[in-house]
């Protein structure tokens, strides 16, 4: 049985930025064969859009509320939409 194809828009909050949390997503992305990016926001998030088979996304998002070792994850909001299939293999937006 095939899994659903999911796109997942997420917002990580709290001390995520400076700490490698790009790094950490790019990371955990490639080695569960998903596409999407990643980027800094201005409000001090890191946001992050994630696209493939819905259990593969929900175990990265699972590993994105723990986070790399020197960040303070207090929040990841999640959307779930609809997959488009026009993601990249995962570049990491400045």
């Amino acid at each position: 049985m095939e899994s659903t194809v999911v796109r997942a828009h997420v917002v990580v909050r709290g001390r995520v930025q400076m700490v490698g949390f790009r790094e950490f997503v790019r990371r955990h992305v490639q080695a569960a064969g998903l596409r999407g990016t990643v980027r800094n926001a201005p409000d001090g998030t890191v946001e992050c859009v994630i696209e493939g088979p819905k259990p593969d996304v929900t175990e990265v998002i699972g590993r994105l509320r723990i986070g790399p070792s020197h960040a303070r994850v207090e929040r990841v909001d999640v959307e779930y939409q609809p997959a488009v299939g026009d993601l990249p293999p995962f570049p990491v937006i400045a």
